[in-house]
């Protein structure tokens, strides 16, 4: 009899596990196919929600079992990515709010236009990097962060020869300066022509992001921008233009990006959902 109660436990907890398996590994596969590229980490506090429901459902052995797999690999996720975490706590929250909010973009390119037009005048070397799908906050680690409004006053004290910011980019986040003194990694590639290190940096940054990059040359105050690793020499009188030209396409094409992305997740949705109905 004690042999037979024994065995039927080892049966029941052996289901418990293949059916806690079998779960996890369903609620994998839909969340991927719905959601395509699912982050880390909502993958692993989707594990985590499932352990929770395995073990209230009374399966404690693969409810347990899958809990603390979630855990270990959550603590290791913490590990890996705590200076990203880091910053992110550390941001206020009127700063998150501000930049999700509308800005006039016809006003903010005219305030870089007159910025421009004023370093190149007077010949002070600058790098203005525009944020744009790319995150860039692995960048602004070696750099300085500001975290305030775009404004010409603000953009010439930075790159004024005397401050200890000057001898590095600036990166913008929609309507604001959120780091200063930030260094890129220069091309490698050999370009024809004379050019220093910031348009190196520039050209740099413009191979590994979608990130528009406007450089000024000290030596010539020659304007140029550098984007999806094309170095441009502008016209000074027809930065403007160009600029929000620029601007324009690329907000075109993150948008139509976008809207792919989500066309091909509803398709996907779609063919998983047809395919159950005709099997």
């Amino acid at each position: 009899m004690l042999f037979f109660t024994n065995s039927l436990m080892s049966a029941i907890q052996i289901s418990n596990i293949v059916v806690g398996i079998i779960v996890f590994i369903a609620f994998s596969v839909i969340n991927i196919i719905i959601f395509h590229q699912i982050p880390a980490i909502y993958a692993l506090l989707s594990s985590l929600l499932v352990g929770l429901i395995l073990t209230y459902c009374g399966l404690s052995i693969p409810g347990t079992i899958l809990l603390i797999f979630s855990i270990v690999l959550l603590t290791i996720f913490y590990f890996v990515n705590i200076a990203s975490i880091r910053h992110l706590l550390s941001l206020p929250a009127k700063k998150i709010k501000s930049n999700q909010t509308k800005y006039n973009k016809q006003d903010l390119y005219r305030k870089i236009d007159d910025t421009v037009h004023s370093l190149s005048k007077s010949k002070t070397g600058a790098l203005i990097t525009f944020e744009r799908s790319t995150n860039l906050d692995d960048y602004m680690k070696n750099g300085t962060i500001i975290n305030a409004p775009v404004s010409q006053e603000l953009l010439e004290t930075i790159f004024y020869e005397g401050t200890r910011l000057h001898d590095g980019a600036v990166i913008i986040r929609g309507n604001m300066i959120v780091a200063a003194s930030v260094y890129y990694t220069p091309t490698t590639r050999a370009l024809n022509g004379k050019f220093g290190s910031r348009h190196r940096a520039a050209f740099g940054i413009s191979e590994v992001t979608d990130s528009v990059t406007v450089v000024v040359s000290e030596e010539t105050g020659r304007v140029s921008i550098a984007h999806e690793g094309v170095l441009e020499s502008i016209p000074l009188d027809s930065f403007l233009s160009e600029f929000t030209d620029m601007m324009a396409l690329d907000e075109n094409k993150i948008s139509n990006d976008n809207q792919s992305n989500k066309t091909k997740k509803k398709r996907n949705l779609l063919s998983f959902i047809r395919k159950g109905e005709q099997e």
